[in-house]
């Protein structure tokens, strides 16, 4: 289990749905974690994946070309703003 996996298994409020932490990828956790985290959760995620890292998996998630974004709106304008300040 990824370091990732083992936070989200500790914090079931992220992902309350999944039973199977072991089995998710890191995009799955990036954006429960940006959708449902509080700002230590987000601190946590970039820490452990890398800025650069979580800014291409929130950018991929949220390209317009995309048929379906999950990110809340003010969430998706947030993280745009913030990526592309500090990423």
């Amino acid at each position: 289990m990824t370091k990732a996996q083992e936070y989200i298994k500790n914090h079931p409020y992220l992902i309350w749905w999944v039973k199977k932490y072991d089995q998710l990828d890191n995009e799955a956790i990036v954006e429960a974690i940006l959708n449902y985290g509080d700002w230590d959760d987000v601190e946590f995620i970039i820490k452990t994946l890398g800025m650069k890292k979580v800014a291409t998996i929130f950018r991929a998630q949220t390209d317009p070309g995309r048929m379906r974004c999950n990110y809340y709106k003010l969430t998706k304008n947030y993280f745009t703003l913030y990526f592309n300040r500090y990423a």
